[in-house]
């Protein structure tokens, strides 16, 4: 399909990934931030990026010159005025976001594309100081976006479709798994999904049925790997949906409602355990736990296959 020009506003980890694998599928990429320190980190995180997927044998190490050739930095809002599609990936702050997107509209054409890559904020919200609201969608990456192909692209109720089709399409020619929403929702549909899951986990813990070691084991060694090959709509059709009716009927009025068990996240908040950057949440975040986690996912980039 025809190029866009492409800017990626925001050069942290999310937007330099985002970057990345726009510039390793062939395509020119503007990353934008107003901190010359984080531009200046760029090529060190992206050459980071194409190590790591070297390492795994899905990319040639030869080609990493000519993906870098492909990134260029500025701290310059100017330079936006060519862009056809702009990937906003800034903090999720509202107010931040509609003082950027205020001074993007004084800049660019009024075809261009704004796709926010908000994790939870409505599209509405987004788009409410926009002249152009139709302009707008939300166009949510996975962490980290080269190993995780997903793109939830999202409209509020004034995105033009034919913007949701431009994006699907270039998002699907660079390899990435793009899927457009129906309507837009709180968490969109992955996070609805992985809280879904938190909530039980956490209630799991709570009620003494099993640690949080014994929950992630099973977690990585049955659902974790059914799901990789089949969403559970398809795992329902395949048990039986008669079987899932009758097990359902005993098992959801076990099931955790309500958020009673989010005051184990909570208590550990207090206590200044708040996970990985703390060094300690559920688990003891030492050297050996981190190397462990970066073997796993070296494994899991070795493997992983083209939908």
């Amino acid at each position: 399909m025809q190029q866009m020009n492409t800017m990626v506003l925001g050069a942290g980890l999310m937007g330099i990934g985002i970057a990345t694998h726009f510039a390793r599928h062939g395509r020119p990429v503007l990353l934008y931030d107003t901190d010359p320190a984080r531009l200046a980190d760029v090529p060190a995180t992206a050459g980071s990026i194409l190590a790591e997927l070297a390492a795994a044998g899905l990319a040639d190490p030869q080609e990493s010159t000519a993906t870098l050739a492909r990134l260029h930095t500025t701290n310059e809002l100017a330079q936006a005025a060519s862009a056809q599609l702009l990937i906003e990936a800034i903090p999720e702050r509202l107010a931040l976001k509609h003082a950027l997107y205020s001074q993007l509209e004084a800049l660019i054409a009024d075809t261009a594309i704004i796709a926010s890559n908000t994790s939870g904020l409505p599209p509405d919200q987004l788009a409410a100081p926009l002249r152009h609201p139709q302009r707008l969608l939300i166009a949510h990456f996975w962490n980290p976006p080269h190993l995780i192909p997903l793109v939830e692209i999202v409209p509020g109720s004034a995105t033009d479709p034919r913007h949701l089709a431009t994006v699907e399409r270039l998002l699907t020619a660079l390899d990435l798994e793009a899927v457009v929403l129906d309507r837009a929702a709180p968490g969109f549909v992955g996070n609805r999904l992985q809280f879904a899951l938190l909530r039980e986990a956490l209630h799991i813990v709570q009620s003494g049925i099993a640690s949080p070691q014994v929950v992630d084991q099973v977690m990585r060694a049955s659902l974790g790997r059914r799901y990789a090959m089949v969403g559970p709509l398809e795992a329902a059709d395949m048990t039986g949906l008669d079987t899932v009716a009758d097990i359902a009927r005993h098992l959801l009025p076990t099931l955790a409602a309500g958020d009673g068990m989010m005051t184990l996240v909570q208590e550990k908040v207090e206590q200044g355990q708040t996970g990985l950057r703390s060094g300690d949440g559920f688990y003891r975040w030492d050297d050996a736990r981190r190397t462990r986690i970066a073997q796993r996912r070296t494994h899991q980039l070795r493997f992983a296959l083209k939908p």
